[in-house]
């Protein structure tokens, strides 16, 4: 670490809990982010910000009018281009040390197999159930942990799931449904502030569990309900008849 770096990085380094050490795995890590949108941006643009050294960026949509109300990494002359390579070019003005690989496809297949695999951390961070269980699926496959989140109307949620340990929830544990549900902005739409919330806990809770700082939320669901600013904090524990990580004990 230069001097550069250890002055950018000074206010986390003074924290006890974190210091050089804390900071010296964050700028070795990698985490991949599944989504540039609402929740995708602020948690990219706060890893980016706190020193995280690599970051996998994957979307395959472009940047649309509708998107400038709540996707803080893009800018009105980012319409029309890859949300991906909006999101990279923002990601390096905050941090030109970070290393941001931009994938400019929807993840799926061994393409999410491969992507997962070169992570350290997963952000799931998508706005459909099709793609959370396909990134569930991959990241019990290769054993690395999970932070999923959603945000919708008024109403956000956060959880973690550690696929090295056995006795870990899944993704899967917590919604056994695979039908399709119509849950997105388009139809539902979403409060702006909101998703700039939740993306913001998605960051905290992956510098936690890339430095082993604190309690994480492996085994725990936090839901926000923004209208009257309430938090719960419910307890989530592994399905022993769950399809998808009874395949990968």
């Amino acid at each position: 670490m230069n001097e550069q770096q250890l002055l950018r990085f000074s206010r986390q380094i003074m924290l006890p809990e974190m210091d050089v050490p804390g900071q010296r795995k964050l700028m070795d890590a990698s985490v991949l982010i599944v989504g540039m949108g609402g929740l995708g941006c602020p948690a990219a643009m706060y890893l980016a910000a706190a020193g995280v050294g690599g970051l996998l960026i994957a979307d395959d949509d472009v940047v649309e009018l509708t998107n400038l109300q709540r996707q803080i990494a893009h800018a009105q002359r980012s319409l029309g281009q890859a949300k991906v390579e909006s999101a990279r070019s923002r990601l390096l003005s905050l941090n030109p040390d970070v290393q941001v690989t931009a994938i400019n496809e929807r993840l799926q297949g061994a393409s999410l197999d491969e992507a997962v695999a070169k992570a350290d951390l997963v952000l799931d961070a998508c706005d459909n159930f099709e793609t959370r269980f396909a990134i569930n699926a991959s990241c019990l496959a290769n054993r690395k942990p999970l932070i999923s989140a959603a945000a919708i109307r008024m109403q956000g949620q956060i959880a973690a799931f550690d696929a090295t340990d056995p006795a870990s929830p899944c993704y899967h544990c917590l919604y056994p449904q695979t039908g399709e549900i119509d849950e997105s902005c388009a139809r539902n739409g979403v409060m702006a502030p909101l998703v700039g919330i939740i993306g913001s806990v998605q960051a905290m809770e992956a510098i936690k569990m890339l430095t082993g700082i604190g309690r994480t939320l492996v085994g725990r669901l936090l839901l926000l309900d923004a209208a009257t600013m309430e938090w719960r904090d419910l307890k989530l524990i592994r399905d022993p008849n769950c399809a998808t990580c009874s395949r990968h004990q």
